[in-house]
């Protein structure tokens, strides 16, 4: 039996979720649905929510309420985005889950010869809960770009993660693809930042400035920094180290992220994992982000977009397929309402939905609905299939389109509605018409991972032996 373990990361639930965790949600749920297909091979899809730190600490007060309340509020916005575009998760990981708590502490316990205790001066950003060097404030005039706060300069006492001493094996690993990182323009990024120096990390907060957070075993003066301890929610929630699941599934096979926290999944994590001895997940897949009309999305510019909105709109297979097929893969994307206003009407409606309803409409029409001996599907997919397997979803998609647009091709070129009114084609109408239908399943076999509920309509519809009329279009225009 194979294993399959994909991972989102864990978003910070001090806001509402927005289009870019939707993104990664469907990317996670398209290679699980994929997997889950191969009939030897046993799928986990794991992701949750990150809920330590200052900016849940701030924003709990601003709410007048408690950092666990926040949280929680929050956490069930993201749990019905789960729900609303169909995401099919088997494991949800709060990081305030005392399980979490506990396996964290073991793990410090596990990194002793690797964590130390020192004194630190920094600039911190708060908005990314990190410090950032002097050169870095400097360029940036001493304010945080993303959130227009300036730094906070600290002085603390702080324990300290020897990143420095594990830096040639992170190297090697990326290097060699022991992590392989996509697309190879993230790679470079990682390898760019190891040649500039390896630093030690600071991994703690004095709890007087901060706490909301792990306590450090064995200091009660000091609770875990958040970014280091939501990283190992990826073991923790699989029981590490003693867990079942974890020796099952363990290590990842592929881990999805932003590219905002490249950093800490491609240096800092790898880093982690090579101190406790452990495998490295095998892909990591960094994904870029989304725009809206060209511009980056923000509440602040009036142009933020909640996935609800499209969903309601488009429904959740319409809104799957956009963004897995316009947004590009391995780059940034845009979504815009007039775009996805001539994506549906042109590729889902014109092309997909019309090739389904007029063959269903053929087969009824001049042959009582029974479908003739469909015959073996035998079209090539391996263009498909490395696309998945190497995180191309606009790739795979783009070879499904090829084959939507062959059915009606081949449809036109058959002419059925001529073959109907010659006696002496039956045989051969039968023929094309079960062979368009061979394709169609073919199809929504294909489109499976991607938009479950439009492909469960057309294998319902076609893999019975007669056809019924729709009852309306599969992608109803308005």
């Amino acid at each position: 039996m194979n294993k399959f373990y994909v991972t989102t990361a864990i978003p910070y639930v001090n806001g509402a979720p927005h289009l870019g965790h939707a993104l990664e949600y469907i990317y996670a749920d398209v290679l699980a649905r994929y997997y889950k297909k191969q009939d030897d091979t046993e799928v986990l899809l794991a992701t949750g929510s990150d809920e330590h730190g200052t900016k849940i600490e701030e924003k709990a007060k601003e709410a007048k309420l408690s950092p666990i309340d926040y949280a929680s509020k929050n956490v069930k916005l993201f749990e019905e985005l789960l729900k609303l575009l169909n995401i099919t998760y088997d494991r949800f990981i709060r990081t305030t889950d005392r399980d979490h708590e506990k396996r964290v502490q073991a793990i410090w316990k596990d990194l002793d010869q690797y964590i130390y205790k020192s004194k630190y001066i920094g600039m911190y950003c708060v908005g990314h809960e990190e410090f950032v060097t002097e050169v870095f404030a400097e360029e940036n005039n001493g304010i945080c770009p993303d959130h227009n706060r300036p730094y906070e300069k600290l002085e603390e006492e702080n324990y300290f993660f020897s990143l420095s001493k594990l830096a040639n094996e992170i190297k090697s690993a990326v290097e060699k693809d022991v992590i392989c990182i996509l697309p190879a323009t993230r790679k470079n990024e990682i390898l760019m930042l190891l040649s500039e120096g390896c630093e030690d990390l600071s991994i703690s907060r004095p709890k007087e400035k901060l706490s909301w957070g792990i306590p450090v075993p064995g200091d009660t003066k000091h609770v875990i920094y958040v970014w280091f301890e939501a990283l190992l929610n990826y073991i923790t929630v699989l029981g590490y180290p003693d867990g079942p699941d974890f020796k099952k599934f363990w290590p990842a096979d592929v881990q999805i992220i932003g590219k905002d926290v490249l950093r800490f999944h491609g240096l800092i994590w790898p880093g982690i994992l090579l101190a406790l001895n452990l495998e490295l997940p095998k892909i990591l897949y960094v994904h870029g982000h989304v725009n809206v009309d060209g511009k980056k999305m923000g509440k602040s510019l009036g142009n933020a977009i909640a996935p609800s909105e499209i969903v309601d709109k488009y429904g959740v297979d319409a809104y799957r397929y956009y963004f897995m097929r316009h947004i590009p893969s391995y780059s940034d994307g845009d979504f815009s309402w007039k775009r996805i206003e001539e994506v549906y009407n042109n590729e889902l409606a014109n092309e997909l939905g019309n090739a389904v309803g007029r063959v269903a409409a053929m087969i009824v029409r001049y042959q009582e609905g029974v479908i003739g001996e469909i015959p073996a599907s035998n079209h090539d997919t391996h263009q498909y299939d490395v696309a998945l397997q190497s995180c191309r979803f606009d790739k795979a998609l783009d070879s499904v389109w090829e084959q939507v647009r062959g059915v009606n091709q081949y449809i036109d070129t058959q002419k059925p509605w001529q073959l109907a009114k010659d006696e002496n084609e039956k045989e051969h109408l039968r023929e094309v018409l079960a062979y368009a239908v061979s394709c169609l399943l073919e199809i929504a076999d294909l489109l499976s991972p991607f938009m479950p509920v439009i492909s469960k309509k057309m294998d319902d519809l076609f893999s019975q032996k007669k056809v019924a009329l729709l009852d309306s279009s599969l992608f109803p225009k308005e």
